[in-house]
């Protein structure tokens, strides 16, 4: 393997590509076209992320209710709160409103107080009958007066349902076809024909309407994913452009950099065509962090071919030095990267396993890139002149480093307090950092649909979905009156949960059938005694097949029933602890071996996934400093060096968390990306920086101090230039309206601005101070990577 990266290795390289540059730029062209054709099989996900692994037991509980009840995301909620609603023109349109979405194939049923039914009596024979709730055909304010009255006073069961238990509000619900839900048909019906419909209604009535529910928050949500892609794009493209030409003061140098990362983007939306992968909120970051790593790669080579060119002026001897002295250094650099995402891959969660193999192949794919384009495409040009080099004698980048050099010879002593300080600080900070498992909370808050959710959290106290599933372990076992009232005791405890919705179940139906047997009467809402259980639920049972009430909410066996609530959006701690007294309290009303209760649903799904993920993530970044801490020890063959090249790069990390513990940025799924990402980064500087004092400890005899300066004079502007490209490379994702999306990118910018401070004053200062501890030469003298030396064979 040393051999791979020896003098004669790079020296070959070198030549093929130069050689062969007119082919090479032949096939990459190929292989773009052929990626091109992959973007057919791009897809959107229509889906939230699911970050618990398939075999998981809340997975696995999750399935088997959707098995007996079908997909439970399918209801569209339109809220209005206005006194004028019960007004004869604005509720004929409010139900015309209903009566339109109605009529769509997509729509399974709509229930508005338009179309209400009331459950009655029959007179002709045994059982129940479903009738309009509505009877007159012209709305006077009278007759509306007297329908809100009943609605609001005599009809408890549509309460929390239709109406919202302050009674200033009415909604009406609209379910998808199930077999729609999770495909393009929803998403198409949702902004093609629904959001029309209501704002025309809207500007036909000036009635405010209020829209939410899962299908309809997935729509948006994915809907704002679409749109921040060419928005992240366009804005990497056009801040590393800035920044790259304030640097380099070079048309020619930008815009041959810009192509190469614009072919790279092409190969990335390839890539997620190539393997079927759903583009989510994850996987739309890849194509403008392809922008951002790839930009310093094209600075380190364009960087390094100008100094030769300024010092020796041969092009040819200039582009051999650029593939073989930068190219393996890169390379590694490169690899740390893509470790630092791979490790993703070894999560047991789709969503960020997919990320991680598509972000690492990419890194490889954007390093291959600019290894081969930047010097062939230079390699046609003629060579630059010396208006394209008088970058490389700025006095304000001469001055930064004349600072950090000053700083590392003469104040030792204050870098060493100033990173214990602020370790000390850091470690404060992380004691605050708190865990968030919000299925609402990275969503833009800027938008109407996140306004809407919360109107529906106020009104009908939560708008997430929350199952309980009971298996009464035998057929018909659910309409047995000693199972109903656990099922009523059950819910009765949920009512008092602030958090929870009024929930909905079998037991409703039965207390509504109970009220109908006492012609409406709602003072007897309310579930049969002994006495009346036997006709009640005769009257419930052999009206079922007429009205379909119990469909819902008990499977065709009658062996589960369910219980379906509404949740808020609420904090882990408090949710942990509305869990578990949740759980204690079903162990109390369902004996064990006779029921077997789950609690599943949309929320405590995402919930559980949170917390899988953040436990994951940790053994997902504990890997990757193992990784990069290996890489470290084969290139330089020594345990010393490798402490001293993670000292500085860890502990960036820890003074990001501790910034995340005090400015109350908690930890979810992606503020915890941060770190593997920030880490896989970061080390780049220090093996550009190592590499490079390696180097000069061989040709100045194994001194240390001389060799270090050397190094640092040499790495300085590079790294700051890469770093202030990554800095706001990374900071173009703050202009997201996903609150996770701005975390990362505000939290990856200022781990990798310490990350740059950390690799110059730091990493030098531990060499400078344990200089005799490290002046080995057997340890340094065969590294796996070699650098080229001046006197070096040039191509023929």
């Amino acid at each position: 393997m040393n051999k791979l990266f020896s003098i004669g290795f790079w020296s070959w390289v070198a030549r093929f590509i130069l050689r062969n540059r007119t082919w090479i730029l032949i096939v990459i062209a190929a292989i773009t076209v052929l990626l091109a054709l992959q973007w057919k099989n791009m897809r959107f996900t229509y889906t939230e992320a699911n970050l618990l692994p398939d075999d998981h037991p809340i997975n696995l509980e999750y399935d088997q209710f959707l098995s007996h009840f079908g997909e439970e995301g399918n209801l569209i909620v339109m809220g209005v709160k206005d006194s004028t609603i019960f007004t004869p023109e604005k509720f004929k349109a409010w139900n015309q409103l209903s009566k339109d979405i109605g009529k769509f194939n997509e729509v399974e049923l709509t229930l508005s107080v338009g179309n209400l039914q009331k459950l009655e009596k029959r007179t002709d024979t045994t059982g129940f009958e479903l009738v309009p709730f509505i009877k007159d055909s012209v709305f006077t304010q009278a007759n509306l007066a007297e329908y809100k009255d009943e609605l609001f006073n005599k009809l408890p069961f549509y309460d929390g349902l239709i109406y919202s238990p302050d009674k200033q509000s009415i909604r009406s619900a609209i379910y998808l076809k199930k077999d729609i839900v999770n495909t393009a048909a929803r998403k198409d019906f949702v902004i093609d024909d629904l959001i029309p419909i209501i704002k025309k209604f809207e500007e036909d009535t000036g009635v405010t309407v209020y829209t939410s529910g899962m299908p309809y928050i997935r729509t948006l949500n994915s809907q704002s994913i679409i749109d921040e892609i060419g928005l992240f794009i366009g804005g990497a493209l056009l801040v590393t452009s800035l920044i790259f030409f304030f640097f380099f003061r070079s048309w020619r140098a930008t815009f041959i950099s810009m192509c190469t990362v614009i072919i790279g983007v092409m190969w990335a939306f390839g890539f997620l065509g190539l393997m079927h992968y759903e583009i989510t909120v994850l996987t739309a970051l890849i194509p403008p962090l392809i922008i951002v790593i790839g930009i310093p790669n094209c600075i380190f080579l364009i960087n390094k071919y100008q100094q030769e060119i300024k010092l020796h002026g041969n092009q040819a001897k200039s582009l051999q030095r650029v593939i073989a002295k930068v190219g393996n250094a890169t390379l590694m650099t490169n690899l740390t990267t893509a470790s630092g995402f791979a490790t993703f891959i070894l999560v047991k969660s789709e969503l960020l396993s997919e990320f991680g193999i598509v972000a690492s192949i990419n890194i490889v794919a954007i390093f291959l890139l600019s290894l081969l384009i930047i010097p062939i495409i230079y390699s046609y040009m003629a060579v630059p002149k010396y208006k394209h080099l008088k970058h490389l004698n700025k006095t304000w980048i001469n001055g930064f480093v004349n600072w950090i050099e000053r700083m590392v010879k003469e104040r030792r002593i204050t870098i060493y307090i100033s990173a214990v300080l602020l370790l000390c600080a850091s470690i404060i900070g992380i004691y605050n950092i708190k865990i968030s498992g919000s299925l609402i909370e990275d969503m833009p808050k800027n938008t109407g649909f996140f306004d809407d959710i919360r109107f529906f959290e106020k009104e009908y106290e939560g708008i997430m979905p929350l199952e309980i599933m009971v298996d009464t372990k035998k057929k018909k076992g659910v309409m047995s009156l000693s199972t109903l009232k656990r099922i009523d005791e059950l819910q009765d405890h949920i009512k008092e949960i602030p958090e929870f919705a009024k929930p909905l179940s079998v037991v409703e139906l039965v207390k509504y059938s109970k009220q109908a047997y006492y012609n409406g009467n709602p003072e007897y809402y309310q579930l049969p005694n002994s006495q009346e259980k036997t006709f009640i639920l005769s009257y419930a049972k052999s009206s079922n097949t007429d009205t379909n009430l119990l469909n819902s909410y008990v499977d065709s066996t009658g062996q589960f029933a369910r219980i379906t609530t509404f949740m808020k959006d609420t904090e882990p701690d408090r949710f942990k602890r509305i869990e578990e007294d949740l759980h204690n309290e079903i162990n109390k009303v369902f004996p064990p071996e006779r029921y077997n209760v789950s609690v599943t649903g949309k929320a405590l799904v995402f919930q559980k996934g949170t917390h899988y993920l953040v436990n994951n993530l940790i053994l997902s970044l504990s890997l990757a400093i193992f990784l990069i801490a290996v890489f470290m020890a084969w290139m330089f063959r020594s345990f010393k060096m490798i402490v001293i090249s993670l000292i500085p790069n860890l502990l960036p990390l820890i003074i990001t968390a501790g910034v995340m513990g005090f400015v109350g940025v908690p930890i979810k799924p992606s503020t915890i990306l941060v770190f593997s990402i920030a880490f896989g980064i970061s080390v780049d500087d220090t093996i550009h920086f190592l590499a490079k004092y390696r180097q000069e400890l061989i040709a100045n005899n194994w001194k240390i101090k001389k060799s270090v300066f050397a190094a640092l004079r040499e790495t300085a502007v590079s790294m700051f230039y890469t770093s202030i490209v990554l800095f706001f490379g990374f900071s173009v994702f703050t202009i997201s309206s996903f609150g996770g999306t701005v975390a990362l990118g505000a939290l990856v910018s200022i781990t990798l601005l310490f990350a740059m401070l950390s690799n110059l004053l730091l990493l030098p200062t531990l060499l400078l101070s344990l200089e005799r501890s490290i002046a080995n030469k057997e340890t340094m003298k065969k590294p796996a990577i070699e650098i080229l030396t001046d006197d070096e064979d040039e191509i023929e």
